[in-house]
């Protein structure tokens, strides 16, 4: 379940697992992964091949200079329309560890999309005590279906 939003720019945080039964209950429900073409190809994508779905992926920073995506909310819109999304629909967005999609929902929700949420904890989740990602938290370490390039 929705977390409450301190940030009443957004509809709020998920928990990746939350995320993922909103998407399986919901079959309009969209992923955006807003990770950078490098993350997507080195460190793998969200997996939603069960659900009839695939995330779109844009990019919130363009690599490699990490400048934020002048066209984001307008390509993000665009496919959002195109895949049948509404202002109503519920939108998700990751990111490696939920700092870049919160950003994301935001930018989205000044867009018009009234129920953009930021999945807590992205894809790859937070550090862990040896200096790794995908142990602690966030969808690898959920166990959520996803593939590598």
């Amino acid at each position: 379940m929705a977390e409450p939003n301190a940030f009443p720019d957004y509809a709020g945080d998920l928990s990746v697992k939350d995320g993922w039964a909103l998407l399986e209950n919901e079959p309009g429900a969209q992923l955006v992964d807003v990770r950078t073409t490098a993350e997507w190809a080195f460190v793998g994508l969200p997996d939603l091949s069960s659900l009839r779905r695939a995330a779109h992926c844009t990019e919130w920073q363009v690599f490699p200079g990490m400048a934020v995506n002048p066209d984001f909310t307008a390509r993000v819109a665009a496919q959002l329309r195109a895949a049948g999304a509404t202002d109503d629909t519920a939108v998700l967005f990751l990111c490696r560890s939920g700092a870049r999609s919160r950003a994301a929902a935001i930018a989205l929700t000044e867009a018009g999309f009234r129920r953009a949420y930021n999945l807590a904890g992205g894809f790859e989740g937070d550090v862990d005590s040896e200096g790794h990602r995908s142990r602690r938290n966030g969808w690898k370490a959920a166990g959520l279906p996803w593939r590598q390039t």
